[in-house]
């Protein structure tokens, strides 16, 4: 088009937008606004400094002078953000429910850790470790009526390595994160409308309970490593001698003995040196007290 400059087409996509956010999530505000995006709002939840952090977030609402809400989006919510002339709502991160946005915004998508529709639910991501999986993936879809079970624009899918820890995952979503983002922001009218349903054979994996967190020296040294690798610093819990500790460390590896299962065979300076059913736990960090996240108690 004559007069018109050969970079105007690159925001051909760009919207005003609000966002609710947690810091693991943050990679989406930033790349949307580089997309020329323009946000007018950001809602957080309360957050448990473990499972989630909002402290990054926040911050840059303050520095950007962004409306900022805490508490849970509510009709009227959608109503003012539809007379500031918000077009889309971005969904990175939230854990209350999202009121019908229909009547008041044009778009509303989610971006969920994981390659929908398996791992639908509030932190797959443990769930993925625990059961071995070779590949994981991040998904932006289309909010409905019920949690992560929209249309599906875009994904990223990543390779899992057998010896990948809950850390190591979280770092390659944020990377994943990224990559869908700069998608999904640079192309969002075609990919909306191309958008295919997530269709049948989708798993909702609910959050995981204080039992799934209990080590059974019984089982393996290598089914104990991966628990414990997939649970990160949320920690596993261990009876051992009557008494029970939260495991934020440990190594171990194969080898014959007589000794039973959860027995403690040697210690020194805090490490404690267990049997398992077929080798050996070398416990090197841990406590007495969990993680906030999980017993509501601080570390000792």
């Amino acid at each position: 088009m004559r007069g018109m400059s050969p970079l105007a087409f690159l925001k051909v996509d760009a919207m005003r937008f609000a966002i609710t956010l947690s810091d693991r999530f943050k990679p989406v505000l930033d790349v949307f606004m580089q997309a020329g995006w323009e946000p007018l709002k950001m809602f957080c939840t309360p957050v448990d400094h473990k499972m989630h952090h909002h402290k990054a977030s926040v911050a840059f609402a303050e520095q950007r002078k962004l409306p900022l809400q805490l508490s849970p989006m509510r009709p009227h919510d959608l109503e003012e953000l539809a007379d500031m002339g918000c077009e889309a709502l971005l969904v990175a991160s939230y854990n209350w429910r999202i009121p019908d946005w229909t009547p008041h915004l044009k778009y509303a998508v989610n971006f969920h850790p994981s390659p929908l529709p398996l791992g639908r639910g509030p932190y797959p991501q443990v769930r993925a470790l625990l059961e071995g999986r070779r590949e994981w993936g991040v998904s932006c879809h289309k909010v409905g009526p019920e949690f992560d079970t929209g249309d599906i624009l875009a994904q990223e899918i990543f390779p899992l390595g057998e010896a990948d820890s809950h850390q190591m995952l979280d770092f390659k979503l944020q990377l994943a994160l990224h990559r869908l983002s700069h998608q999904v922001a640079n192309q969002f009218q075609r990919l909306w409308g191309e958008a295919w349903p997530q269709g049948e054979g989708g798993s909702y994996w609910p959050l995981w309970t204080d039992q799934d967190r209990v080590l059974d020296f019984k089982r393996t040294t290598a089914e104990l490593l991966r628990q414990l690798r997939a649970f990160g610093d949320f920690e596993c819990a261990a009876t051992i001698n009557n008494v029970t500790i939260f495991i934020h460390r440990a190594e171990g590896w194969v080898e014959s003995h007589g000794f039973a299962a959860g027995a403690v065979i040697y210690s020194q300076s805090e490490q404690l040196l267990v049997a398992t059913a077929d080798g050996m736990l070398l416990i090197s960090e841990w406590s007495l007290y969990g993680p906030d996240a999980v017993t509501g108690r601080g570390r000792r």
